[in-house]
C-alpha cells in the first residue's frame, strides 16, 4: 500500500477523490432527506385536506353513510368518537394501521329516535361534564392543525405506505369526533427511490471523472519535476557542474525550484572552480619556498661553507606564514564563526601599528563584537599592504557612523586602478612587482581581510585616498547591533 500511494501524483489523486467522495455523499443525503422531508410534508397536507373535508360535512350534520370522503380511491378514512370507537371507514378498507385504531369495521349503532334521543342526553351530558380542552370547540366547529402519522392501509388488496392526519371536529349531534384520513406515500418512495438510484449510479461515475482528471492534470503538473530530477541524476552521474536543469516557461513554484536548482548549480560550480583554483594557486605557492629550502638544505650537505643560514630562515618563515594563511582561508571557506567578544578597535589599531614606521594613528573608542585575533589579522594585512605601497606616510583613522564602526587605512603611494579595486580581493593576486614573492607576498592578504570582514557581518572596500594613495575601508556593525545573517 505504501508503494501504491508513495507518489505525489497517486496521494494526490486519491485525496482529491477522497474529498468529492464525502462531499457527493454529504449533499447526497442531504437531497435525500430534504426531497423526503419535502414529499411527506405534501402527502401530510394532502391527507389533511381529507381529513378537514370529511370532517366539514360532520359538522353540517351529514349522515355517516352520506359522507362522500368515505367514497374516495386511495384514501383510507376512520371516524372514531372520544372514545375511540370506530364510527366509519371507508368501504374498500381492510387492514390498517398507524392510527391508533386498527378496526376497519363500524361498531352497530342504534336507529330511529333511540339513536337521537340517546344522542341528545349524551349531548346534554357531554355541555354538562365537558372538561375546559372540550369546550373548546363550539358545535359545528373543526379543531385548527392537524396531527400526523405515518402507517399502512390495505384497499382493495393493495398494501401501501401512508401519511395519516387526524383532526378533531366538535359534531352537534355526537360530540367530540376524531377524522382519520391517509395520503399515499407511493410517489414520495419512487421519488427517493430514483434520486438514490441516480446517486448510486452517477457518483462512482463522477468519483471516476475526478480520479482520472486529477491524474492527468497532477501528472502533467509535475512533469517538469521529473524532467528537473532526471536531469539533476544524470548531473551527479556525470560530475558536471557546466549542465543546467530545464526551466519551465511558466512562473509558478515549478518554475521557480528549477531557477533556484539552476542558481544553485551556478554557486556550486563556482565554489569547485574556486577550490580547484586555490589548490593549484596554494600548491605552486607552497611548491617555491619548499624548492628553495631543499636546494639550500642539499648544498650544505655537500658543502657546509656554502650554507645560507638567513636564507633558509627567511623561506622556513616565508612557508611558515604561507601555512598559516591557507589554514585560515580554509577555515573561513569552512564558515567559521568568529567569537562574540567587545573589541575595541582604536585600542586594537593602535596596538598592530606600533612599532611601524610613519604610521598615524586616529582613532575615537569604538567597540565592535567578533574574533580579537582575527580582526588584528585584518589591521596587520591592510598595514603591511599599505607598506609595500605608500611612499612616506600611512593613517590609520577609526570612527563611529551611524550604526557601524569605520576604520580607514590610506597611504600616498600610487593608488588602485578603480578596474582593479575588486580584483584585488581575489585569492594569489598581484598586480605589479611590488607585491612578488620576493617581497613576501603570496597574494592572500587582502583576501584573508575581506573574508573575516564579512564573517563578522561587515565590508572591505578599496578606493582613492585623500592624499593620491590607495584607502582601505573596513565597516563592521557596532557592538550590540543587530547583525542579522553573515553576508555571503
Amino acid at each position: 500500500m505504501s508503494r501504491l500511494f508513495g507518489s505525489v501524483r497517486s496521494r494526490a489523486t486519491l485525496g482529491a477523490t477522497l474529498v468529492v467522495a464525502v462531499a457527493l455523499v454529504a449533499a447526497g443525503a442531504a437531497v435525500l432527506l430534504s426531497l423526503r422531508a419535502n414529499l411527506t410534508g405534501e402527502a401530510g397536507t394532502r391527507a389533511e385536506r381529507s381529513a378537514q373535508a370529511v370532517a366539514s360535512e360532520l359538522a353540517a350534520r351529514i349522515p355517516l353513510d352520506k359522507l362522500s370522503g368515505l367514497d374516495a380511491e386511495d384514501v383510507p378514512v376512520q371516524i372514531v368518537d372520544e372514545d375511540g370507537v370506530l364510527l366509519a371507514a371507508s368501504e374498500d378498507l381492510e387492514r390498517i394501521s398507524g392510527t391508533g385504531t386498527a378496526e376497519v369495521t363500524p361498531a352497530p349503532t342504534r336507529s330511529g329516535a333511540d339513536d337521537d334521543r340517546d344522542r341528545g342526553d349524551d349531548d346534554r351530558d357531554d355541555d354538562s361534564g365537558r372538561s375546559g380542552d372540550d369546550e373548546s370547540l363550539e358545535p359545528g366547529e373543526i379543531a385548527q392543525g392537524a396531527s400526523y402519522t405515518n402507517g399502512t392501509a390495505t384497499i382493495d388488496g393493495d398494501t401501501e405506505d401512508y401519511r395519516f392526519a387526524a383532526v378533531e371536529v366538535e359534531t352537534p349531534d355526537r360530540g367530540r369526533l376524531t377524522v382519520h384520513a391517509g395520503s399515499p406515500l407511493a410517489a414520495e418512495h419512487s421519488a427517493v427511490g430514483t434520486a438514490l438510484t441516480a446517486m448510486l449510479i452517477g457518483f462512482p461515475l463522477l468519483l471516476g471523472v475526478v480520479a482520472g482528471v486529477t491524474w492527468l492534470v497532477t501528472g502533467r503538473a509535475l512533469r517538469p519535476v521529473e524532467g528537473i530530477r532526471r536531469e539533476m541524476a544524470a548531473i551527479t552521474a556525470s560530475e558536471d557542474l557546466r549542465r543546467r536543469v530545464p526551466e519551465p516557461a511558466t512562473h509558478d513554484e515549478i518554475a521557480r525550484l528549477a531557477r533556484t536548482t539552476n542558481a544553485t548549480l551556478a554557486a556550486l560550480e563556482a565554489s569547485v572552480e574556486r577550490q580547484r583554483s586555490f589548490v593549484a594557486d596554494a600548491s605552486h605557492e607552497l611548491r617555491s619556498p619548499i624548492a628553495s629550502l631543499r636546494t639550500q638544505l642539499e648544498v650544505a650537505a655537500a658543502h657546509p661553507e656554502l650554507l645560507d643560514l638567513d636564507g633558509a630562515v627567511e623561506d622556513t618563515v616565508r612557508l611558515q606564514n604561507l601555512a598559516g594563511d591557507l589554514l585560515l582561508l580554509a577555515r573561513l571557506d569552512a564558515g567559521e564563526r568568529p567569537v562574540g567578544t567587545r573589541v575595541d578597535l582604536a585600542a586594537l589599531a593602535r596596538e598592530e601599528a606600533a612599532g611601524r614606521e610613519e604610521v598615524t594613528v586616529e582613532a575615537e573608542p569604538v567597540e565592535v563584537s567578533g574574533s580579537r585575533g582575527q580582526l588584528g589579522r585584518v589591521l596587520a594585512n591592510l598595514l603591511d599592504n599599505a607598506e609595500r605601497h605608500a611612499r612616506e606616510r600611512i593613517t590609520v583613522t577609526v570612527r563611529r557612523e551611524g550604526g557601524e564602526a569605520v576604520v580607514g587605512v590610506a597611504d600616498d603611494g600610487e593608488g588602485v586602478a578603480e578596474a582593479d579595486r575588486e580584483r584585488i580581493f581575489e585569492r594569489f593576486v598581484r598586480l605589479d612587482a611590488a607585491r612578488s614573492r620576493d617581497d613576501g607576498g603570496a597574494g592572500l592578504g587582502l583576501a584573508i581581510a575581506r573574508d573575516v570582514a564579512v564573517r563578522h557581518g561587515g565590508t572591505l572596500t578599496a578606493g582613492a585616498a585623500p592624499a593620491g594613495g590607495a584607502l582601505f575601508e573596513l565597516r563592521l556593525p557596532l557592538a550590540g547591533a543587530d547583525r542579522g545573517a553573515p553576508r555571503a
